[in-house]
């Protein structure tokens, strides 16, 4: 059977009948990565912005989620036409670009992920883990198949032009970051506030309008379940260090609150 590569996480939402679950990987361990991998979530989200991950990082991480069903989504550290390629080239399916504030911004996110006369994508597939070094049959004709692009939303800007956003070809979803947008707000560390709330449901109504898929992070667990009711089509609750810090801490708030065994 001829090689092929895994269906995009644009592929994924268009066949989910729910909410996509989801978990990052920030710590750039492989193991941790391919615990929340098999952990059940649907999607993992390796972050190249927060995180001291590498290009040659994301490859590590990426080989140790590929055993595991859920989908890889490469966060970039920036909306960078080079990095794109690099990251495109190491075999991430799944772009994630953040702070995209405008529609021009998000244009040149999408150029960056296509082969010309499409985009502006530097060819050198031969040499790279995307098409796994030419072992994919006709990969460059169908490249840009393989793909899919999810931009940030995250500043009351990008709010207002969410719906321009949404309708920029090659743009497969709108990921919603509340943190950015309640600092870009003046409410910085308060994403459950009321008016920072109000702005993603609006954007989520964009992309919804639009007929676009819409996602949003969500630690807070009730925040999270509002936010799918709300009906977004993905959603990430939890990071690998996030949940490890918190575990140790409950485990040792456990055992000093514990009744002390009778001697």
């Amino acid at each position: 059977m001829p090689l092929q590569l895994a269906p995009t996480f644009a592929a994924r939402l268009a066949e989910s009948s729910h909410c996509l679950r989801g978990l990052w990987v920030c710590s750039g361990s492989p193991t941790a990565a391919e615990i929340i991998a098999g952990s059940g979530c649907e999607w993992v989200l390796i972050d190249g912005e927060h995180s001291p991950i590498t290009i040659e990082g994301t490859l590590s991480l990426l080989r140790a989620v590929a055993a595991y069903p859920a989908t890889p989504v490469v966060r970039v550290p920036v909306n960078d036409t080079v990095l794109i390629k690099q990251f495109l080239d190491l075999g991430a399916q799944n772009i994630m670009v953040p702070m995209v504030h405008t529609a021009d911004e998000a244009a040149r996110a999408a150029a960056a992920m296509h082969y010309p006369p499409r985009g502006v994508r530097g060819v050198g597939s031969a040499l790279a883990r995307s098409s796994r070094w030419n072992l994919v049959p006709g990969y460059l004709p169908e490249a840009s198949s393989t793909v899919s692009l999810i931009v940030q939303i995250e500043s009351a800007e990008a709010v207002e032009n969410a719906a321009a956003i949404a309708r920029t070809p090659g743009v497969d979803a709108l990921f919603i970051g509340p943190s950015d947008l309640a600092a870009s707000m003046g409410m910085l560390g308060e994403q459950t506030h009321p008016d920072v709330v109000d702005r993603v449901t609006r954007t989520i109504a964009a992309a919804k309008e639009a007929g676009l898929p819409v996602g949003v992070n969500a630690f807070n667990l009730a925040q999270a379940r509002e936010y799918v009711a709300a009906g977004v089509d993905f959603v990430n609750i939890g990071a690998d260090v996030q949940i490890l810090a918190g575990g140790a801490q409950e485990k040792l708030r456990q055992l000093q609150d514990s009744p002390e065994e009778e001697s």
